[in-house]
């Protein structure tokens, strides 16, 4: 196979429909910037909200913030030329900061689920098990893990080989558009993806779905219909996140062997880090009384 030293990447994407990329691109963009923009205000500005559960989604929000700019400038400058190109490094380093926020997502995920298991099912202990400096260190924690998964990630497809014109069926860069451009060897990649699926993915999710079920279980056994109504609704937000995030990331990187058609493929991968972020601060917006409240006072 001839084998050349990549320098950039021609993504084939943006075949057709450039400035309505651009423009929709552009409207979701700044919807993200002001919605987690918002929520990271009102969560510093609110001694209301001054709690765990509130530190943790200023975290998500600024995770979605990190997701949106890794990817949309360079989506929004690429639907304005004619050849949508990625350097070799840039597309490197994109991925890696995509990553990185896809692995810290998934666990700060799983953490905002045990926090409020911790508040709804042990509510006597939950001061002592979401001190500040227990939230503190176990935020930092997800960051890491979300960085050590990506610096695997990217330290393989840096090894990866690329025959003849590098184009990427996609609008950005990420691991399975790599993985299917590359002339070399890509089994230790897919391997490290199906082993992160498991343990950066599924294991997070898993201790979602446990953790709601012991929620549920709690609150069905409340014996008044508003202690019901109000456990309830501090945990629907987040299990609406939770399931939108995790059947979109699964999507994206446990794909069929055929994989998916182009349009489809950027549909998911769009839905996943670019969509995704915008609808965030949405949810937590229309459906957290604490968070209305605190907007209503800024208004």
């Amino acid at each position: 196979m001839n084998q050349t030293q990549v320098t950039e990447f021609v993504l084939l994407g943006f075949s057709h429909g450039q400035s309505f990329l651009f423009a929709l691109f552009l409207a979701i963009y700044l919807a993200t910037l002001l919605g987690n923009s918002a929520i990271l205000s009102l969560v510093s500005l609110d001694p209301h909200l001054h709690s765990p559960m509130y530190f943790f989604l200023s975290h998500l929000s600024c995770l979605d913030l990190c997701y949106s700019s890794v990817t949309v400038p360079k989506i929004l400058a690429n639907a304005l030329r004619p050849q949508a190109t990625i350097s070799y490094r840039g597309c490197l380093a994109q991925m890696f900061f995509l990553m990185w926020c896809a692995g810290a997502e998934c666990a700060l995920l799983a953490l905002m689920a045990y926090d409020r298991y911790a508040a709804v099912c042990q509510p006597l202990h939950y001061a002592q098990a979401m001190s500040r400096s227990t939230c503190a260190m176990a935020a930092a924690g997800c960051w890491l893990w979300g960085l050590l998964d990506s610096a695997v990630h990217t330290l393989l497809a840096a090894r990866l080989s690329f025959c003849g014109a590098a184009q990427l069926q996609h609008i950005f860069c990420d691991v399975p558009p790599l993985l299917g451009a590359a002339c070399s060897n890509t089994r230790p990649n897919e391997l490290a993806l199906h082993v992160s699926s498991i343990f950066v993915g599924l294991s997070p999710f898993l201790l979602v779905v446990i953790s709601y079920l012991c929620i549920l279980a709690t609150i069905l056994g409340m014996p008044l219909a508003t202690s019901r109504r109000k456990a309830f609704s501090t945990c629907s937000a987040h299990l609406l996140v939770v399931t939108m995030y995790f059947v979109a990331a699964n999507l994206n990187y446990n794909r069929p062997s055929s994989g998916y058609s182009p349009a489809a493929d950027t549909l998911v991968s769009a839905l996943y880090c670019i969509i995704i972020p915008m609808l965030n601060p949405l949810i937590y917006s229309l459906r957290n009384q604490e968070v209305c409240g605190a907007l209503r006072k800024v208004v």
